[in-house]
């Protein structure tokens, strides 16, 4: 599929800088094809352009454990949920997912065992020991979610559980329409290249794009600091964002410490409804769009 790569902008320095081999920031750029052509298949099953693309966990909690419940993050965590009654069916209405624009879209449902289901699977940790969480009830209520295009209320099934005052929520919209990327293989002995973005910002209209990601305390002028530029791999359907570092010269020795960053690029055109991409995984970031 065609896309093209967008203009680096320097963030934290006023003057060009030394940066990494020409041939890594290749490679990145090679790289970013695989995130775009899978956003394009993910699209592409969900029958045609999505306009409700949620990121990360679908899943929330709903108050804290208490000191006796310890246990019940990891049984959680390894998706050990039972239900010890029946619970509602899938609602014959669709729910409305509504952005902070006031705009809004309506999306088929599903019932709380389904919403339960795909709980369980979201969460394939491990814990033999850890006693199940048992499900007593569930109502059809709101959650709030992050998005491509910002954040969203969306329908979502709350489930109380026996012994403890926390709750938990899952959405219940139904994952056959819902835009879910599936990254490549992971391998730790030969992780994927560059620095994976964890947000994105931009305006309603401005072709400007700040991303944030984890990179070093300091900046360039500083032992173990950097500055960071950006570029952007662009499609019709995603822009894949790459961090490109220019660290300090010296040869210092530093401590594996990061901290929030910051880096912009200037797009071919206005993001729009495109979905903002880590380079990594090609994994969709939560945008916050003002103005």
């Amino acid at each position: 599929m065609p896309w093209v790569i967008a203009a680096a902008v320097l963030a934290g320095c006023g003057t060009a800088v030394s940066g990494p081999a020409a041939d890594e920031v290749d490679g990145l750029r090679q790289q970013a094809a695989g995130p775009l052509a899978r956003y394009e298949a993910a699209v592409r099953a969900v029958g045609g352009p999505p306009k409700f693309v949620p990121v990360g966990d679908l899943t929330s909690q709903i108050g804290d454990w208490e000191p006796a419940n310890g246990d019940h993050k990891q049984g959680l965590g390894a998706g050990r949920i039972e239900a010890a009654a029946t619970l509602p069916g899938r609602p014959e209405s669709s729910g409305k997912v509504g952005w902070a624009d006031g705009s809004s879209e309506d999306m088929p449902l599903v019932s709380a065992d389904a919403a339960l289901a795909q709980m369980r699977e979201a969460h394939p940790g491990e814990c033999a020991d850890c006693a199940p969480l048992i499900v007593t009830g569930a109502r059809l209520t709101t959650m709030t979610i992050q998005t491509t295009r910002g954040t969203v209320t969306a329908p979502a099934w709350e489930f109380t559980l026996r012994g403890t005052a926390v709750r938990l929520a899952r959405l219940a919209v139904d994952p056959a329409t819902v835009v879910r990327v599936t990254p490549p293989p992971w391998d730790d002995d030969h992780p994927h290249a560059g620095l994976a973005i964890e947000s994105a910002a931009t305006t309603t209209t401005g072709r400007e794009l700040t991303v944030t990601f984890t990179g070093s305390p300091g900046p360039r002028s500083e032992p173990c600091g950097a500055d960071y530029g950006a570029e952007a791999a662009e499609s019709d359907r995603a822009v894949v964002v790459i961090v490109i570092p220019y660290p300090h010269g010296g040869d210092e020795a530093c401590l594996a410490i990061g901290a929030e960053r910051t880096a912009t690029v200037e797009l071919g055109r206005p993001l729009g409804e495109r979905a903002v991409l880590e380079v990594q995984q090609g994994l969709p970031v939560p945008l916050t769009v003002t103005g």
